[in-house]
């Protein structure tokens, strides 16, 4: 194994360091298919709760609950947010979750480039933008800001 040079070790503890003063953190959960997660993840991105949520497609969770072995149809959420958001994050996931007991993992961000940290951390400090991101009911669909 090649050892690395003091300026490759520098490197990687300036990064660690942006990554750690970002407070960057990735949260996890899980939702049974058929759950609403585009309200789920507007309302954490609306609420600055979370910079992105990503909802993955299907997948076959098993597990064991109450004694049985279970199996289900579920969407994983990845949600990207800093780590002093997390327990408001936590209360609300747990307050719009389907499941008694939600899966909900935080995990510490290693590194991650500086634009990225910063636009999350940006993206979840406190502002008035919700009244753009929010459009009202009977706004035409190409004045609700939606992409073209």
């Amino acid at each position: 194994m090649p050892h690395a040079s003091h300026a490759d070790a520098a490197q990687v503890d300036a990064s660690q360091a942006v990554a750690y003063q970002a407070g960057a953190v990735i949260a996890l959960t899980t939702v049974p298919v058929g759950t609403d997660t585009t309200t789920l993840a507007r309302a954490l991105v609306t609420e600055r709760l979370a910079a992105c949520v990503s909802v993955l497609p299907a997948m076959t969770s098993v597990y064991r609950w109450e004694g049985r072995v279970e199996e289900e149809q579920e969407h994983q959420i990845v949600i990207k947010t800093t780590e002093d958001r997390v327990p408001a994050l936590t209360e609300r996931v747990h307050a719009l979750h389907p499941n008694a007991v939600p899966e909900w993992l935080v995990l510490r961000a290693a590194d991650g480039s500086d634009e990225y940290l910063s636009w999350v951390h940006d993206s979840v400090t406190a502002g008035d933008e919700t009244s753009s991101e929010q459009p009202q009911d009977d706004e035409p669909a190409d004045q609700k800001g939606e992409k073209q």
